[in-house]
């Protein structure tokens, strides 16, 4: 396999995946932000993410204070960007308007990871899969520079979605922490794939993946015994594919 990954590690109090954390600009899961926030070697907000973690830690904000917040500056308000100033966090203009302000938050977070010559497995983002649909689709056109920005991979959690796209080649997904929801999908989003599947419960033999006339969406698990443990899932695409999995509602 060229790459192995358990998607929902890093949301496991035991996992063992080293992290880096991207916040963005959407509601945040606080139980989400608390694990993810003690794992991670490099903390970071996509400019108006800095207001979500400001009222959501309120009572702890000392706790929570990111390695730096960068962005165009035009959605942090004025109270929270000059609390974390006061704060002594980096504040990182990018007024470059073709990238997002994921993009460029994650441009910076690479530079760091290398400069400060950290051992990192997954960087993983908070937000960027609710509210409005073209900014959803932002995240997801992210995760197509990231292939040529970083070799990490770089998953996007939010509610109980995540995202992920996978590289040309062949890929075994572990889908056996216990937090895992009941679906999954294949979404050829930048155009065909010819893929392959173990794992799931309807499965691509070589199949073309395609919008207009095949995608994988709502799929779920190859069945097991009650008792028995889950299946991976491998996957070998010809050109990146986008992975995305439900996770269990904690409520």
């Amino acid at each position: 396999m060229d790459e192995e990954l358990t998607p929902l590690d890093c949301l496991l109090p035991s996992g063992t995946q080293r992290i880096c954390l991207i916040i963005l600009n959407q509601s945040l899961d606080k139980d989400y932000l608390h694990i993810l926030w003690s794992k991670a070697l490099l903390r970071a907000c996509a400019d108006g993410a800095a207001n979500h973690l400001y009222n959501i830690t309120a009572g702890d904000r000392d706790s929570f204070l990111p390695d730096y917040i960068s962005g165009d500056f035009d959605s942090i308000t004025a109270e929270v960007k000059a609390f974390y100033a006061d704060k002594d966090c980096r504040l990182i203009e990018t007024a470059n308007q073709d990238l997002t302000d994921f993009t460029k938050c994650l441009a910076i977070m690479v530079k760091e990871i290398q400069r400060r010559q950290l051992q990192v497995d997954t960087i993983v983002t908070l937000g960027g899969l609710g509210g409005r649909l073209d900014q959803t689709m932002a995240s997801v056109e992210t995760l197509y520079h990231a292939l040529s920005m970083t070799q990490l991979p770089l998953l996007i959690i939010q509610g109980t979605s995540l995202a992920y796209l996978l590289k040309p080649g062949s890929h075994r997904l572990e889908v056996n922490t216990g937090l895992e929801g009941d679906w999954c999908s294949l979404i050829p989003v930048g155009g065909p794939c010819q893929t392959i599947t173990t794992g799931l419960k309807w499965n691509l033999n070589n199949q073309i993946l395609q919008f207009g006339k095949l995608v994988s969406t709502s799929n779920t698990y190859e069945p097991v015994a009650p008792g028995n443990p889950r299946k991976p899932v491998t996957v070998t695409t010809d050109h990146p594919l986008l992975w995305s999995m439900g996770i269990q509602d904690s409520e």
